[in-house]
């Protein structure tokens, strides 16, 4: 099965809505390395129709461009990308398709098309909490920012049931940027204070 993985810049808070004036001070070469290597685990992109107008208004410039982006640019043009919109969508941007149905049973197709190796989400917010209360997240690899946004929206959304992580890799960045992966997991077992009393502190 294709692993489904979700990357995405937050900040402490948990705000995942990316403010440049937050974001980009924190960006150094070991972020740009983490990002290579989420993209790196994927050959298709799935992305919501607002991320999708964001990247195609800018990442086929910078291809043309020949800068020092160009390179990833032209990894972003020739990866296949899958769009979720509720409308329809006319691509500028090459190897781009539309979602058709619902996204829940595409993003299941794709998780067992055995031509796809890893299917990989930058941003998209909502697509994200859609695809984790279905539970086809495989991986969320978040960028953890050492600022308070204080406003934007945030990844989890509201609801009655609790998401349950395990860490499975952790890095601290010399900027104060943590790169923390987790994975779902069954919840633990049920614990309350009477069991975990006698590890309360001793007091002085």
């Amino acid at each position: 099965m294709a692993k489904v993985i979700s990357t995405l810049f937050i900040s402490a808070d948990g705000v995942a809505e990316i403010d440049p004036d937050w974001h980009f001070p924190y960006f150094d070469d070991n972020m740009g390395r983490a990002v290579s290597e989420d993209y790196d685990a994927a050959d298709v992109l799935l992305i919501g129709r607002e991320t999708y107008d964001s990247f195609a208004g800018a990442w086929p410039e910078r291809e043309a461009a020949g800068g020092d982006d160009a390179p990833f640019a032209k990894q972003l043009g020739d990866m296949r990308k899958v769009v979720a919109s509720r409308q329809p969508l006319q691509f500028s941007w090459r190897n781009s398709e539309l979602i058709e149905g619902d996204l829940v049973a595409a993003v299941t197709a794709l998780k067992a098309d055995a031509g796809v190796r890893g299917v990989l989400i930058p941003g998209s917010i909502s697509v994200v909490q859609q695809l984790l209360a279905a539970g086809l997240v495989d991986e969320l690899r978040l960028l953890v920012h050492p600022v308070a946004a204080r406003k934007g929206r945030k990844l989890f959304d509201d609801g009655d049931t609790v998401y349950h992580l395990k860490v499975t890799a952790t890095e601290v960045f010399p900027t104060g940027v943590i790169r923390v992966i987790y994975a779902p997991t069954a919840a633990p077992a049920k614990v309350g204070y009477d069991e975990v009393k006698d590890q309360v502190p001793a007091g002085n």
